[in-house]
Order: C-alpha cells, then sequence, then structure tokens
C-alpha cells in the first residue's frame, strides 16, 4: 500500500508566514525575479476569483485587481520541508520525494511496527490490515504535527487522489488494485498536474472535451499515442490504475556553513565569501574525508526573499580550486544583492584516498577520460579548442618557430 502525504500550498504558507496569512486574503507567488512572469501557488481566495498557479501575471491582475504579491521564500521551503520529511523518516518511513509539500512511502513494511499503537483489536468488518495501515497512517500525521491531507492505494497516482479529496482529518483508502481503476474514473484530468511527465496534457486534453481519467482510459493506446507521445502512453496508464514503483530516497547526512555578508553582497568580495565558505566546508570533521557530489548555494536577499541553487558536480571532488570553478558562476544567478550566504552539501562521493586503476589498465582509462574531455571543449568552443604543441626548432631563437600548435588527436 502506498501512502500519499499532501501539504497543500506549502510553498506559500512557508513565503506567507503561516497558514494564517493565507486565511480569507488573495494571495499568490511573485514571478522569479528574471523569469516567465507568471504566478506560483495561490491562496483559495485567489482561486476563487479564477487565478491559478502558472497564470501569466497581467490575467491574474485583470481577474483578481485585489490579488497580493508575495516574494517566493525557496530557501525556507527547503528547510520547512526537510524538516518534515526527517519526522517522517522518524517513523520509518522511505520516503520518495515528489515536491515539497508532497511525498509517498509503502506502508507495508510499517504495519508491525506501528500496529501497537492504533486499535485494541482488528476491527471485525475491515481486518487487522486495514486496522495497522490506520496506525500508520496516524504515525505519519503524528510525526508531522500540522494540518496535512493523506490518502493510501496501491500505487502513488491512485493514493495521490485519494490523498487530494480528502476534506477532514480522516484519511482516504483504495485497497484493492482492481478497484483503483474504478476509483480514478470519475477523478478528474486535473490530477495529471501533480506528475512533472504529464502536466504538459492538462489543458490540450481539457480542450478536446475529456474532463475525467475514465474517459481518458477508454481510449485506445495508438490513438493516445500518435497525439501525445510518450507522455499520453504513460497518462493513460496512470488512469488505468498502472504506476510504476517508488523511487525512494537515501538519508543522507548534511552539512552547511553560513555568513552574514555585510557589505560583501555582491561582486568579486561575494566570490571570497563563497571561498570562505567552502573552506569551511571541506575542514568540517563530520565530513570524515569524504569527497562532496552535489551542493546548494542558497542566500537571503537584501531587498527581501531567498534565492536557492543546487549544483551537481560532475565527478565528486574535494578540491577546492575546482570546487569554487564550478560553484562561482552560480552567484550571478542572484536577482538582488545578498545579506546572508549559505553553502550546503548536500550529497557524498567515495573518500578523497581511494586508490585510483593502476597499470595498463588505467593508462587505457585516463585515456578514455582525456579524449572525453576533448569531445567536450570541442563541441562548446569549436574545432581548435584542443591543442597541443609540437617542438620543430628547439635550437630558434624565435619562439615562434621553437614550437607550434596542432589539433589534439582525439
Amino acid at each position: 500500500m502506498v501512502v500519499c502525504v499532501h501539504l497543500p500550498r506549502f510553498e506559500l504558507t512557508v513565503a506567507a508566514g503561516g497558514a494564517q496569512a493565507l486565511a480569507g486574503h488573495a494571495l499568490a507567488i511573485a514571478p522569479t525575479p528574471g523569469g516567465e512572469a507568471r504566478v506560483g501557488e495561490v491562496s483559495g481566495a485567489a482561486e476563487a476569483h479564477g487565478v491559478t498557479r502558472g497564470m501569466a501575471l497581467g490575467e491574474a491582475l485583470a481577474r483578481c485587481p485585489r490579488l497580493r504579491l508575495v516574494a517566493g521564500d525557496p530557501l525556507g521551503v527547503a528547510q520547512e520541508w526537510g524538516r518534515a520529511a526527517r519526522a517522517l523518516e522518524g517513523i520509518g518511513a522511505a520516503l520518495e520525494l515528489s515536491r515539497a509539500g508532497l511525498a509517498y512511502f509503502e506502508s507495508d513494511g510499517l504495519r508491525d511496527l506501528h500496529a501497537a499503537e492504533g486499535r485494541r483489536g482488528p476491527h471485525p468488518l475491515r481486518g487487522r490490515d486495514a486496522d495497522a495501515d490506520e496506525a500508520v497512517i496516524a504515525a505519519a500525521r503524528r510525526a508531522l504535527g500540522r494540518p496535512a491531507r493523506v490518502g493510501a492505494g496501491p500505487t502513488r497516482f491512485c493514493a495521490l487522489a485519494a490523498a487530494l479529496e480528502v476534506r477532514s482529518r480522516r484519511a482516504v483508502v483504495v485497497r484493492a488494485q482492481e478497484d483503483a481503476r474504478r476509483y480514478l474514473a470519475a477523478r478528474p484530468v486535473a490530477l495529471l498536474g501533480y506528475r512533472a511527465q504529464t502536466a504538459a496534457l492538462v489543458e490540450p486534453l481539457a480542450r478536446l472535451g475529456i474532463e475525467t481519467l475514465g474517459e481518458l482510459a477508454a481510449l485506445g493506446r495508438d490513438a493516445v499515442a500518435d497525439r501525445f507521445g510518450q507522455a499520453g502512453i504513460l497518462a493513460r496508464r496512470l488512469a488505468r490504475g498502472e504506476d510504476d514503483p517508488l523511487r525512494t530516497r537515501l538519508a543522507e547526512e548534511r552539512l552547511w556553513e553560513s555568513l552574514e555578508l555585510g557589505e560583501a553582497g555582491s561582486g568579486p568580495a561575494l566570490e571570497r565569501v563563497l571561498g570562505v565558505l567552502l573552506d569551511r566546508l571541506l575542514a568540517r570533521p563530520e565530513r570524515r574525508g569524504r569527497t562532496l557530489r552535489a551542493l546548494t548555494i542558497s542566500a537571503r536577499l537584501v531587498e527581501g526573499g531567498t534565492w536557492r541553487e543546487q549544483v551537481v558536480l560532475r565527478e565528486a571532488l574535494s578540491d577546492p580550486r575546482r570546487m569554487r570553478l564550478a560553484l562561482a558562476p552560480r552567484l550571478a544567478g542572484l536577482p538582488a544583492p545578498a545579506a546572508h550566504l549559505r553553502l550546503e552539501a548536500e550529497r557524498f562521493g567515495p573518500p578523497e584516498g581511494e586508490q585510483g586503476v593502476l597499470g595498463e589498465q588505467g593508462r587505457e582509462v585516463r585515456g578514455a577520460l582525456l579524449r572525453d574531455a576533448v569531445a567536450q571543449a570541442r563541441a562548446a568552443a569549436g574545432p581548435e579548442a584542443a591543442l597541443r604543441a609540437v617542438c620543430v626548432d628547439p635550437d630558434s631563437r624565435v619562439p615562434e618557430r621553437r614550437v607550434v600548435f596542432t589539433p589534439f588527436p582525439g
């Protein structure tokens, strides 16, 4: 059984300062500076005026003149969602994090662990498994410590549909696989918007008059594939109650360093601050000699709001110079001067002291890596991006006659 935990309007709640700020107010997350002018998550009052997530800013203001824009807080969202995810992992759940405010986990391995916290005995009409699932869901609610919509089903998409139907503290559970298709048949095709691969199909399906998942499931596979490609095939599978297994994340330790910037909010001074944070991070004893695979740079802006960007390195590194070359260009994406900078190690690689491949095999590996590097340089900067120096006349007094550059063979 897959359990879906959905925290509605999570990003807007964090950016606005709490759920109370949304009550009765038409709010929306402002467009990202330098990006497309479209609003983010919207409050219920804004939805009542016809404003939806992803709508163009001009159309949103025309539909709701009282709409108030709230600066996004990606740093705060990441921190709050990280705390919520760790709380769910604390009950033994192996999570798949779809996006901020939406997570899935399997309940089968947690039934015996939390069954003692449920009812005193199995309900005569539901059975032991139903009571155990209810105990798991109750444990998840207690771990979160905040209102959440929880649903369960044989697949993640069915569990999502069940969670979105919840309007009280009682979870909606679809048990049998054969019931999943019947349950999904009456659900709207707008559910496909919660899956990145099928979100673009919601609007064209509505234009074609397909309003429910049952109508989509009744279409032929070839017709859907001809019109929508792989995304249409996936959408039809989801509508028929089929889905892929969960891709759970590995719970890893995270390290971070942060610094108040003062006058060093932009320019070369900001790059030097980034170097300081990187040196501090690499010097942390908790790193235990491990290399770094992925890092996140985040900042709190002087004008309000936050900025956050993840950097995945091509290979696990512990060399501060090479890591600085990969991280420093990302600071150009800051929309405004920063008041606070934070560097976080998200994923680790193997220890830096691991022995490489030696001998003839090692030379072959290094040669293959060199050829790949040459090909990448030529693809980025042209065929003359990689040259080698050939000594022609070592006794000449003219430097240009001593050495000439020729294309590097690769």
